[in-house]
């Protein structure tokens, strides 16, 4: 989309628009609306007293913290283009090539996520036959997947455990696919909707009639590429930045004016007054703005949207979350007895540990913990353990060395040990969540110079996050480039 350039109202005044939320996404949102028109009003209102929700970035004795995401896939173009419109290209680090790729707990051992094996599409047969996480009995129902029959068209949406056990069969879902989807999603299998998170596997059982037939068919193509094919975990296509995540943040900020950017805002009401919107802020001031963008977690739009628009605001407010708890620990490599060979790991559910995950984050990338150290992020909670998240800091410590040991033979203590807890920060894309999404933007779309963007809508990682701020962005601008002068 080429700039527009100012667009004036009836008075002759710039167009005013204000983003609500001061996350990745709204950042996203007044950045493209900057570079668009250069001349709008752009306003940021954030509840909290820094920018970038739940993505920061700290240093501490050496290491590199991350809060939340690590890092972002480039196989979807948004954050990688932004980062290079930001000037930013000569930061951006790709992951380390000695220990590419994943383990999966199998009673008590980690073993290596089959070669080839792309979140549930299995490309390489020899390689599933010869692994380990499987018995024979699941590898020959695994591999007779080809056999299974496409699912009539005419039924409705299907959970990631249907459908998976379905197509691969039960101890597939249980011992590989569902750990490698929660450690994505942090979801409950039985709720989590194929056709609104994992919609390439479910276009591919449709488009091909099964998920072999399609690696088969899509790799005659000439197009055919490793980045084609499924959205697991190809570790190649991560990339992050060397000051990490905060970097982006900061960037995207340092674009704003510093007036234009307003921390420490709650905003307690919107409603349309004539043809403004009318933003009332916690302090009981009120102010006016062209057009809005709502780039807040759904239930926090909902309550926004109460008055304005019932229906919709339901809808939104129906969108479940759930939390997670992010353990940081920093130890000497000599307090890890066992060899380490991948990038992390992932614990079944069937399982019964009391970890999600684990990520070797000074193996992924370089310049994260001091030389001769280890910094590795421990995952708790989600949707399925949400008690976890109310457990004291001395207990999440426990856990983790407990499980650590067992798991990698880490002994002794951490010399860094933090802990995060994100509540209600994921949202959980359940049965009916396609369905959900349309009838939320037909229902923004009745409202002249609204937009949502977020992560609740149609996807949950960082490119997705930009994607949806710079798309309402564009979708405002071009509203309001093509509303009549006498109603600007």
């Amino acid at each position: 989309m080429e700039s527009i350039g100012p667009l004036p109202r009836s008075n002759g005044t710039a167009a005013s628009i204000a983003v609500i939320g001061g996350g990745l996404s709204g950042l996203a949102a007044a950045h493209r609306l900057r570079e668009l028109s250069a001349e709008c009003v752009v306003t940021l209102y954030e509840a909290s007293d820094r920018l970038g929700g739940v993505l920061r970035s700290t240093r501490e004795d050496g290491y590199l913290l991350e809060h939340s995401a690590d890092s972002f896939i480039t196989n979807l173009p948004e954050a990688l283009q932004l980062c290079r419109r930001l000037g930013l290209e000569s930061e951006l680090l790709s992951t380390l090539p000695d220990r590419r790729g994943a383990e999966v707990v199998r009673r008590g051992a980690l073993h290596r996520v089959p070669e080839g094996f792309m979140l549930m599409a299995p490309h390489d047969a020899w390689q599933v036959w010869r692994s380990p996480l499987l018995s024979w009995r699941g590898k020959l129902r695994l591999l007779s997947e080809c056999l299974v029959p496409r699912r009539a068209e005419s039924l409705a949406d299907e959970s990631l455990a249907s459908f998976v056990t379905r197509r691969l069969g039960r101890e597939a879902f249980d011992r590989l696919v569902q750990p490698l989807v929660s450690g994505i999603y942090t979801a409950d299998a039985r709720q989590l909707s194929m056709a609104a998170a994992l919609t390439r596997f479910w276009d591919m059982e449709r488009d091909h009639g099964g998920l072999m037939r399609a690696v088969w068919r899509q790799r005659t193509t000439a197009a055919s590429t490793e980045e084609s094919i499924g959205s697991g975990a190809r570790y190649s296509l991560f990339m992050t930045l060397r000051g990490g995540m905060q970097q982006l943040v900061d960037r995207l900020a340092a674009t704003l004016p510093p007036a234009s950017v307003r921390l420490s805002t709650p905003i307690t009401r919107l409603e349309r007054v004539g043809q403004v919107w009318r933003l009332r802020l916690s302090n009981g001031e009120s102010v006016e703005h062209d057009a809005v963008i709502l780039a807040v977690p759904a239930p926090q739009a909902a309550r926004l949207l109460r008055e304005a628009d019932r229906p919709l605001s339901d809808e939104l407010a129906a969108i479940p979350y759930a939390g997670t708890v992010l353990a940081l620990a920093g130890y000497h490599q000599e307090q890890i007895q066992r060899p380490l060979r991948s990038f992390g790991f992932v614990v079944p559910e069937i399982e019964g540990r009391e970890i999600l995950a684990a990520s070797y984050a000074s193996l992924k990338f370089p310049g994260r913990a001091p030389d001769g150290r280890l910094l590795i992020r421990v995952f708790l909670g989600g949707a399925m353990r949400p008690e976890q998240l109310e457990l004291d800091d001395a207990e999440i410590r426990r856990i983790v060395q407990h499980e650590l040991g067992e798991l990698i033979g880490a002994h002794g203590e951490p010399e860094l040990f933090r802990v995060l807890r994100w509540r209600n920060a994921m949202p959980q894309y359940h049965l009916g969540h396609v369905e959900r999404v349309a009838r939320i933007e037909a229902a923004i779309s009745q409202h002249s110079g609204l937009a949502l963007a977020g992560n609740a809508y149609r996807g949950v990682g960082i490119p997705q996050c930009i994607a949806s701020g710079e798309r309402a962005a564009e979708h405002l601008l071009n509203a309001l480039a093509e509303r009549p002068a006498n109603l600007r």
